[in-house]
């Protein structure tokens, strides 16, 4: 059989993100020397990332259903589900208490001045950020039709679909065979048009990068350096003192192996500025690396709703700052109690451009309304500090992946390390294995006779 991982194969997507970089430093120079050019190619990266988002609900769908439909007991589906969910929840809160730490030490947003426009821009985001409640991203995971969920983009409505459909077909037996293996060859066609699409990395990357530094070039960072410094030096911390750790203790993988082998997905979200551009490829690597299709499936998608690591650290560093810029920092106690209430407001909002900035506005119109007018300090950069707050999210969520596979007995650590080393790369122009069994196997659980019908 012909293997995929060919060196033409290889050599044709080193090329392509050679491109990517290229196109980033392009975008920056453009931005820079020709300001109002570099903002008039916003719609090349607004329309990458769209045709990227035009794939999510497909991939999630036949993943998942894949992966449910292929499992002999429901139970494990939910065994996966709720030890994501578990883990998102603890390790958000680790990275809650390691941004307060830091940024109590740092005190950024000392010696700034508010202006009349940037306090316009943060009763905006605040108006945004009361929009929804707890309540109304409840109700939102249930969509208005069955294929709605696929017209509508929201990963949480196509994972609940795919989950029902997947335990549907699970319950029909051997009869669910033929749709499976159906099932599997779309999934073939839907990750082969991603390939298509990936092609378009370069000019997308381009357009995003020349209307950031266009909109807000280098005079935009100057005064809120520290900021920027203590976020970025928070979440390197987080990844590196507790993410490596614990995927080493428990999974006896190399963070840095793991991170060199998802570079190209962290130059995606770099250059974009988008978490969700990366995700289809995400769930494909893992399930390259040795994580079962099952839990691939369930966790990433889970992680970009439930993964707040990244969005804790944020949204802590942001708070401080804006309650020391405005002359009223705030007591320990209310540091918590605000934060909390933040990160629960944000759990449904991972992966939504501008999120962030607007929870955090409506915490403090709902807490301390007199600290929303700093919030206009943060507009400038919040682009910048989304994309950090992405690259943790996304790494948080490669590592809860191979984690909860490794503790559900669903991860093959012999092909992880055939992988990490290179000796099985990963497929670029498919993102399946070609390799492996085309077909899923045969659901576990006997189904009971149905009766036949007698003729009327």
């Amino acid at each position: 059989m012909t293997t995929p991982q060919s060196p033409g194969h290889r050599d044709r997507t080193r090329y392509l993100y050679l491109a990517v970089i290229i196109a980033v430093i392009a975008g920056i120079v453009v931005g820079l020397v020709a300001p109002a050019a570099g903002v008039a190619m916003k719609p090349l990266g607004t329309a990458f990332v769209a045709l990227i988002k035009m794939m999510i609900s497909p991939i999630i769908f036949c993943t998942i259903v894949l992966g449910v439909g292929s499992v002999a007991q429901a139970a494990k589906v939910g065994k996966v589900g709720g030890l994501a969910i578990g883990y998102f929840l603890i390790m958000s809160t680790v990275a809650l208490v390691i941004g307060l730490v830091v940024g109590n030490l740092l005190h950024p947003g000392a010696g700034l001045q508010l202006t009349d426009e940037l306090r316009k821009a943060a009763e905006d985001q605040a108006a945004k950020g009361g929009e929804s409640d707890t309540t109304t991203f409840l109700l939102g995971i249930i969509p208005t039709t069955f294929v709605s969920a696929f017209t509508e983009g929201q990963v949480l409505q196509t994972l609940l679909v795919a989950l029902l459909t997947g335990f549907a077909l699970q319950a029909m037996g051997e009869r669910a065979v033929p749709m499976l293996n159906g099932l599997a060859h779309i999934q073939r066609l839907v990750f082969r048009v991603l390939a298509m699409i990936m092609w378009a990395a370069p000019v997308g990357a381009f357009g995003a990068m020349a209307a950031v530094t266009g909109a807000g070039g280098f005079g935009a960072l100057q005064s809120l350096a520290l900021l920027m410094g203590a976020f970025y030096l928070t979440c390197l911390l987080f990844v590196g003192l507790i993410l490596g750790p614990m995927l080493w203790l428990f999974a006896r993988i190399n963070l840095v192996s793991l991170l060199r082998y998802l570079g190209r997905e962290f130059l995606l979200i770099l250059s974009t500025s988008s978490s969700e551009s990366a995700l289809p490829r995400l769930i494909a690597k893992m399930e390259h690396l040795g994580v079962s299709r099952a839990v691939a499936g369930i966790t990433v998608p889970t992680g970009y709703s439930f993964n707040l690591d990244g969005t804790a650290i944020y949204l802590t560093m942001a708070t401080l700052f804006v309650a020391r810029a405005t002359g009223a920092p705030l007591s320990v106690g209310e540091q918590v109690s605000l934060l909390v209430f933040m990160i629960i407001a944000s759990k449904g909002a991972a992966g939504v451009t501008g999120a962030g900035l607007a929870t955090l506005a409506g915490g403090l119109q709902s807490h301390r309304p007199e600290l929303v007018d700093g919030v206009g300090l943060i507009v400038g950069i919040d682009r910048f500090m989304s994309e950090a707050r992405a690259l943790t999210n996304f790494a948080g969520n490669a590592v809860a992946t191979v984690l909860i596979g490794n503790w559900t007995n669903d991860f093959d650590r012999e092909r992880a390390t055939e992988v990490l080393a290179g000796r099985a790369p990963f497929d670029e122009e498919t993102f399946v294995d070609d390799h492996a069994p085309s077909d899923p196997p045969p659901p576990a659980a006997p189904e009971e006779p149905v009766p036949a019908l007698s003729p009327r």
